[in-house]
């Protein structure tokens, strides 16, 4: 029954803890059973901001992890705008747990990214009929690309589209830097990818202090 098997599960993990903790008074647990195959673990695969290098690993039960090395790309999602752009990976700002991770340019699960802001700057462009950034207004003025044509029913959705839309300052001024904050939520050395999303609201304002 399920009763019976969660009941095993949770014996099985209270022998590996007490096989890893200490005793109360400090002391080392005596050795009184064999190594176990479930009890294996791994070095950290340490991924880095560089051109892709992803390992397979084969795993218990005959699974694969796929153990990213070196990283250099990822999805991430603008949650307000219900949008995902594949993009590149500049730089690792924060992380709460290791701060060589920052020096050392490691990807781990909810690190603190720089990503470049192009590919949603030019969606934001396609969408709202809106160019974003400083830089791509210049960009624009001196090489003066013809505009591409659109129907009437086309453009009113655009200004129907621009007039309802409302962008956070803070982010505003990320894209004129060309970099937005992004958090990573998938985990680099097990599942080969630096997925994410971009910070806003009150978590971007959090981070921005560190």
């Amino acid at each position: 029954s399920e009763e019976h098997t969660s009941e095993l599960q949770s014996r099985q993990y209270l022998v590996c803890r007490l096989l890893l903790e200490k005793k109360n008074t400090g002391g080392k647990q005596t050795q009184w059973r064999k190594k176990r195959k479930f009890e294996l673990a791994r070095p950290p695969a340490l991924t880095k901001i560089e051109s892709t290098r992803i390992h397979t690993v084969r795993v218990r039960g005959g699974a694969t992890k796929f153990r990213a090395l070196r990283l250099d790309a990822g999805n991430f999602s603008w949650g307000s705008e219900s949008v995902t752009r594949k993009t590149r990976l500049l730089l690792v700002t924060y992380n709460a747990s290791n701060n060589e991770y920052i020096r050392t340019n490691t990807l781990v699960k909810n690190s603190i990214v720089q990503v470049d802001a192009a590919p949603f700057r030019q969606w934001y462009e396609q969408h709202y009929g809106v160019s974003l950034g400083k830089k791509t207004q210049k960009k624009e003025d001196a090489s003066a690309a013809p505009e591409v044509k659109k129907g009437k029913k086309a453009e009113e959705r655009v200004k129907a589209r621009a007039e309802s839309r409302s962008l956070d300052a803070a982010l505003e001024e990320q894209f004129n830097n060309g970099r937005l904050y992004s958090a990573i939520s998938s985990r680099p050395g097990q599942s080969g990818k630096a997925d994410g999303y971009i910070l806003e609201g009150a978590e971007l304002q959090f981070y921005l202090k560190k």
